[in-house]
Formats: structure tokens, sequence, C-alpha cells
């Protein structure tokens, strides 16, 4: 099944969802094969480490350091890998309202994951669009 293309039909479809639990990012020394107890739900490695995302929980039991805690919210329609403009269009409008948006792509949706005390009103701006 092919994903959304359409930039309006992004926008206006997108039903952003909350996530349940608060996220972490961390960096960490060594390989994903070190750290798959955490369960990341992402990951990413860099050449000054590899990046995390990980419950604020597990990081906390395995004391590991963290800045900032976020909230995650999945845009729940299934975007293209080549759609144009979501990302650009989605922080812009988080931005507006000064909020941080950390977007992550998957193969079936975009997650964008903002500062814990703003989730909801990111929700409010996000669902803006649909109207």
């Amino acid at each position: 099944m092919a994903g959304e293309t359409n930039l309006n039909k992004l926008l206006e479809s997108m039903s952003p969802a909350l996530m349940p639990d608060e996220y972490v990012f961390c960096t960490v020394q060594g390989e994903y094969r070190d750290f798959y107890d955490l369960s990341p739900i992402a990951s990413f490695k860099e050449q000054e480490g590899l990046t995390l995302v990980v419950t604020k929980e597990a990081a906390i039991a395995r004391n590991l350091p963290f800045e900032s805690v976020f909230k995650g919210i999945t845009l729940t329609i299934h975007s293209s890998l080549d759609a144009v403009g979501l990302t650009a269009a989605v922080s812009a409008k988080l931005a507006d309202k000064g909020i941080s948006a950390n977007v992550i792509a998957a193969y079936y949706h975009d997650h964008i994951f903002v500062q814990t005390d703003k989730a909801a009103l990111a929700i409010e701006a996000l669902d803006e669009f649909s109207r």
C-alpha cells in the first residue's frame, strides 16, 4: 500500500494522536545490540555516538543522562516517504506556537516529539490543519 503524497490531503487528514509514554533522547557509546533491552522506539548512529529514543523510565532505570522530556505525537495518516512539505508545514505550525519539533519519519507515519508541557498545545495546533 502506497502512502499519501498530496500535501493538502496529508495536512487535512493527519489526525495527530498523542503517544501514552514520555520519551527522552539519549546518546550512548556502543552498538545497538548493547541497548536492545531498553526497547528504543528509534535510534540513529552518528559519528559522536548512538542516539536512542527511549521511555523516560527506561533511561532512568539504566542511569542514562538526558536533557529534555518529550511526548510523541503520531500523524496517523499513512504518509509516503516521498511526500514533499509535510515536515516543513508541521514544523512551521509548531514553531509559530513556540514548540520545538523533533520529527522522525517511519515507513507508515511521521512522529513528532514535543516538550511534554507543550503536548496539548501541539495537538491543538496540528488540529488546525483539518479545520
